[in-house]
């Protein structure tokens, strides 16, 4: 496994594969890697030939407020995971090699990046599609591989590359969940063991309004109060938003047929994201 710092690097380590027809597959990340970013790594290595994992805690994609000094880094770590997966390439470059500090220029997918996290987190899907589009320049990949735990971010990526002709594979990938069910995150690292058992009421939410969803109720407003009474009644988290979107436009959705249940909440100060879909 090589571990690459330059854009230049990567670029003619990514292009040499594509001489020979082989497909490659980009898994983007910020690095603090646990099963979920592995399983994206597993998918990639199914589907492409050659596989690369950019770790890069992205600057632009945190508010003034938020997380970006604490965020978790454990490079080593990291390439200990991804070295154990036969990962071909990690691109870690240094935030001067990915921003000029000269540079005005910015990838913004209007409308749909107000919507869910960017109501709360104005620029961060601003922040999100531009480092995005920044590696989809660099190492041009074929595929390039998601969760679907960041519903809102895939649902822009997808946008931003079908209107900017990026020729590339948007794959989402499933949720994967710890035992008891809280969605696995970098950020789980920051939850006292009390916050932790707070923290499951995400996915509790969110299962009862799968359940009365399943019992027959079609009502949004009435699924939608099923749920926020579920995080009401658990009074140390804090709620964001819960919601019932169209998963394509994340607007609120007119049907519960085939609609996405999205949440989000404080525990304690750490933010948690969470979702699922309605279907028979």
């Amino acid at each position: 496994m090589r571990v690459l710092q330059t854009i230049r690097e990567m670029h003619e380590a990514s292009r040499a594969p594509k001489r020979d027809n082989r497909r490659v597959g980009l898994v983007p990340t910020m690095g603090a890697l646990h099963d979920g970013h592995i399983s994206l790594v597993r998918a990639a290595k199914a589907r492409c030939d050659v596989v690369a994992v950019s770790i890069f805690v992205n600057p632009t994609q945190f508010g003034p407020s938020e997380d970006l000094s604490r965020y978790p880094r454990t490079f080593d770590r990291d390439c200990e995971l991804l070295a154990q997966e036969n990962v071909d390439f990690v691109f870690a470059p240094a935030i001067d090699k990915m921003y000029d500090n000269r540079a005005t220029t910015w990838v913004e997918v209007a409308g749909l990046s107000e919507r869910l996290d960017g109501k709360s987190r104005p620029g961060h899907f601003r922040g999100v599609a531009t480092v995005v589009a920044k590696l989809f320049h660099i190492v041009e990949p074929d595929l390039a591989f998601f969760g679907q735990k960041d519903a809102a971010q895939l649902v822009i990526i997808r946008r931003m590359v079908r209107d900017l002709n990026f020729p590339v594979e948007i794959v989402a990938c499933p949720i994967v969940r710890e035992p008891d069910g809280l969605a696995m995150s970098s950020r789980n690292a920051y939850l006292s063991c009390e916050e932790r058992q707070s923290s499951l009421v995400l996915n509790r939410s969110l299962r009862e309004v799968e359940t009365a969803f399943k019992a027959g109720e079609r009502q949004i407003e009435l699924l939608l109060q099923r749920g926020t009474r579920t995080i009401a009644a658990q009074p140390e988290v804090r709620l964001d938003y819960f919601e019932i979107v169209d998963p394509e436009t994340l607007e609120p959705a007119v049907e519960a047929e085939g609609s996405m249940v999205a949440v989000a909440a404080y525990v304690g100060t750490t933010r948690l994201i969470d979702n699922l879909l309605l279907k028979e």
